[in-house]
């Protein structure tokens, strides 16, 4: 059985490390795991950045399928180990559930994406750059899948 996983970030033209590191673990997966990339245009910033945040928000939320377990990468959301996300990959694809992750622009997530996210997950304490969410994410899946497959990578 297969998995369908989108990332769907905020933020176009990324530099190309970003776009490499990405694409490096994006292609190691396997093709009944292939991860999507979607970008969400980052929204004009001005004084009011709540409001910028809020259409990128609307602009993920119209992005999302109906149907996906939806995700939000938040610094404050729950650190998972890789056992964890790989145990949650393989309920997913047992269950046939596409899965989305969000991840937002340089001002963070819209309280509307939070909201409908079915869980929150932190990759580090630390806070990340937006585009370096995308590399550690794809890394991390890849990890995990390695993991159910019994692939060396993971260790």
């Amino acid at each position: 059985m297969s998995a369908r996983l989108r990332l769907l970030a905020v933020g176009t033209r990324m530099p190309g490390w970003v776009q490499e590191g990405f694409e490096e673990y994006r292609k190691r997966l396997p093709r009944e795991w292939a991860l999507e990339l979607r970008e969400i245009p980052l929204a004009r910033r001005g004084a009011d950045v709540a409001r910028a945040v809020r259409e990128e928000g609307d602009a993920l939320l119209a992005a999302l399928d109906g149907d996906e377990f939806v995700v939000a990468m938040e610094v404050g959301g729950k650190p998972l180990s890789t056992t964890d996300i790989s145990a949650r990959l393989g309920r997913w694809r047992e269950d046939g559930q596409r899965a989305a992750f969000l991840v937002g622009g340089p001002d963070g997530l819209s309280d509307a994406c939070r909201a409908r996210a079915r869980e929150q997950w932190s990759l580090s304490r630390l806070t990340l750059p937006h585009p370096l969410v995308r590399i550690l994410l794809a890394e991390q899946l890849y990890r995990a899948w390695s993991l159910m497959a019994g692939h060396p990578y993971h260790r």
